[in-house]
């Protein structure tokens, strides 16, 4: 008979065999695991030098591109713009270097930049929407009609196209100089809008805006520049919308223009050299009357206008 000593030690013998299986067992397991994930550490390790050899080599061209594009700009716009006028309108979030690229590349196409005028960030504030549209109502000089749209973009638009554009057909101011200065004036009180000096009524206009619109109002923002980039271009002889790489993306106001629809023309890459030169051949195709959405974004029809103007 097995006594209760002999079977409790057997019993002991069996878990000690059993531990002893599972450290050897797991012991093998953890040196092919180990083996494995050293193996694709390594692989990864390779993929991510390769990833940075090419990301520098990218780099390296985009350079040289834009150093190209910089050099090359004025003579591929020289003559565009022989004779024209150009106001600029700049959004809160625009960036003076690429205003100052569009700017140089205009006067390089023969073109006269007539000033500035600068959008603020009220002006696009939703929760001042309704002040905007007070005071535009309030300015409106005689003869000007504003837009049956109620929203805050396409009534400012009605306000300030007249403003700051020649009439098409007659060449001539939509509203006295007097007109002019009291209604934007007024918009500088409320906070909307910054003159620059000696800004003045031209035939085209060029609105150059940022980014991605960010923030919980994105999406109302954006359309408060679409909206009125579209309504000025009713206004004048040609407007083009351009935007920084991002703006005709989700929230951005290039990509409201072009899922409208509208006759409106934008770039979406004048953060670049060669965006810039696209900028400036775009207003060109804008004062023959013709539209096109540019740029590098997937939703633009191509990089650059294909077709000179005659």
């Amino acid at each position: 008979m097995i006594s209760l000593r002999n079977h409790v030690i057997s019993i002991a013998a069996v878990f000690l065999a059993l531990a002893a299986g599972v450290v050897l067992g797991s012991t093998s397991l953890s040196n092919r695991v180990l083996g494995g994930l050293a193996d694709d550490r390594a692989n990864l390790s390779k993929q991510v030098a390769d990833l940075q050899s090419r990301q520098t080599d990218l780099t390296g061209r985009l350079t040289d591109a834009d150093r190209y594009a910089l050099s090359t700009g004025p003579l591929a716009v020289r003559g565009a713009l022989d004779g024209k006028s150009v106001v600029l309108i700049t959004t809160a979030d625009a960036k003076q270097t690429d205003r100052d690229g569009v700017a140089g590349l205009l006067r390089a196409a023969g073109a006269t930049v007539t000033g500035e005028l600068q959008l603020t960030d009220a002006f696009t504030d939703p929760t001042k929407s309704d002040q905007l549209r007070s005071l535009v109502t309030r300015l409106l000089p005689a003869g000007v009609q504003l837009p049956t749209a109620a929203d805050p973009g396409t009534l400012a638009g009605g306000l300030i196209g007249p403003l700051l554009l020649l009439d098409k057909a007659t060449g001539k101011p939509q509203a006295s100089p007097d007109e002019t200065a009291a209604a934007l004036t007024g918009l500088a009180s409320g906070g909307y809008v910054r003159q620059g000096q000696g800004l003045r009524a031209a035939q085209l206009a060029l609105v150059i805006t940022g980014g991605a619109v960010g923030g919980d109002a994105a999406a109302d923002r954006a359309a408060v520049i679409a909206r009125f980039a579209t309504q000025v271009q009713r206004s004048g002889g040609g407007t083009v919308l351009a935007g920084r790489t991002g703006s005709a993306d989700n929230f951005g106001p290039l990509s409201v223009v072009r899922a409208d629809g509208s006759v409106l023309s934008t770039v979406d890459d004048v953060d670049n050299p060669a965006g810039q030169v696209v900028t400036v051949l775009t207003l060109r195709d804008a004062a023959a009357g013709k539209v096109g959405s540019y740029g590098t974004a997937g939703n633009a029809q191509a990089p650059a206008p294909t077709s000179a103007t005659g």
